[in-house]
């Protein structure tokens, strides 16, 4: 009888065992919320962009997760530093009114921030082209002591501590592994989503608005004197030029011979965008212009002819104060305020 028992009480013990882990495994293996996949939109004219998303297909879920990383503290040492310190969206996500962003500790970083849109047009990101590709972009502000101050795996490991990140990594991807690339992955996503091409400029050009005259002068102007680096649509042809500035002996920034080590790319730094160029002051890679005016004068007055000074600059531009203030005129229709009060890349609401 008591042998009886005892293998009835193994066999219910087998059984229960059994169900628990059939349950566990139906837990495992429970539908994957479906995902909304997006499209990047070429805007009219635009060129087609670079195949940045061809491993990395872009999903509403990605979309919003990127949103929520990039407005995240947690992703800096101190908690106060989240992408959108230095990227505001106000200013076409530049640092409004200062020179040098700031990072943890009070310090400061060695170059300007610039705005983030139409990156998927680019190549090369930052001042010296020294990242190649958006989707590793954030690690060099992540893990630059002066910026954010973080380190990867301190910033996985804040992630992992958050129930709703992993909710939301499982939405993304399937399921609730939190990595560095999918971290990236979905930054990339939201701001390779980025993309301003609403400008009157661009109104213009697709005959739903009109230049005023003092605009159309500017335009003009523009062509004639500054579309040689600054090419339309994008206002940069993404190269890497020496406009003649003296160095900046505080920094001691070097551009572009930082990352090739070449002598020849002494004082280069990329050709910024024009567009949103009335929201992005200050101006230059340390923002040392804190006008539109002030940069245009140094191209009418200042440029310095080095050894590697760009030749379309080392004569100088030669620009009268008319063809000035209309110049100024112009560079204003390059705002898209559509973009910069685009709730789609907004702070999310918690």
């Amino acid at each position: 009888m008591t042998k009886r028992v005892t293998i009835w009480a193994l066999v219910l013990l087998l059984s229960a065992s059994a169900f628990l882990l059939d349950a566990c495994r139906k837990t495992d293996k429970s539908p994957v919320p479906a995902i909304t996949s997006m499209t990047l939109e070429v805007p009219p004219g635009f060129p087609p962009p670079e195949n940045i998303f061809k491993d990395n297909p872009i999903t509403r879920e990605g979309f919003e997760l990127g949103r929520r990383l990039f407005y995240d503290g947690q992703l800096s040492k101190d908690g106060k530093f989240p992408c959108a310190s230095c990227h505001q969206q106000f200013a076409a996500f530049s640092t409004f009114d200062h020179a040098l962003s700031h990072g943890v500790g009070n310090q400061f970083t060695i170059r300007n921030a610039q705005g983030l849109f139409n990156l998927a047009w680019h190549r090369e990101m930052h001042w010296d082209g020294g990242i190649n590709h958006l989707e590793v972009q954030p690690l060099a502000p992540l893990t630059a002591p002066n910026e954010m101050g973080e380190t990867v795996e301190g910033v996985i490991a804040k992630l992992n501590a958050d129930s709703r990140y992993r909710e939301m990594f499982r939405a993304a991807f399937g399921d609730e592994t939190i990595n560095s690339q999918r971290m990236l992955r979905a930054l990339s996503q939201f701001m390779g989503m980025m993309v301003s091409a609403g400008s009157k400029y661009d109104q213009v050009k697709q005959g739903r608005a009109v230049f005023t005259l003092a605009e159309q002068s500017g335009y003009g102007v523009f062509q004639a004197k500054c579309a040689s680096c600054h090419a339309e649509p994008l206002f940069t042809d993404f190269s890497f030029r020496n406009t003649g500035l003296p160095l900046n002996t505080s920094l001691k920034d070097m551009g572009r011979m930082r990352i090739t080590g070449k002598r020849e790319d002494s004082l280069k730094f990329k050709v910024p965008t024009l567009r949103n160029i009335a929201l992005t002051a200050p101006y230059g890679h340390d923002g040392r212009f804190f006008s539109i005016g002030a940069v245009v004068d140094h191209y009418r007055f200042s440029v310095i002819d080095g050894p590697t000074t760009d030749p379309l600059v080392r004569k100088r531009i030669g620009m009268s104060s008319n063809e000035k203030a209309d110049l100024l005129q112009f560079l204003q229709t390059l705002t898209d305020n559509a973009f910069v009060n685009d709730k789609r890349f907004g702070q999310p609401v918690e």
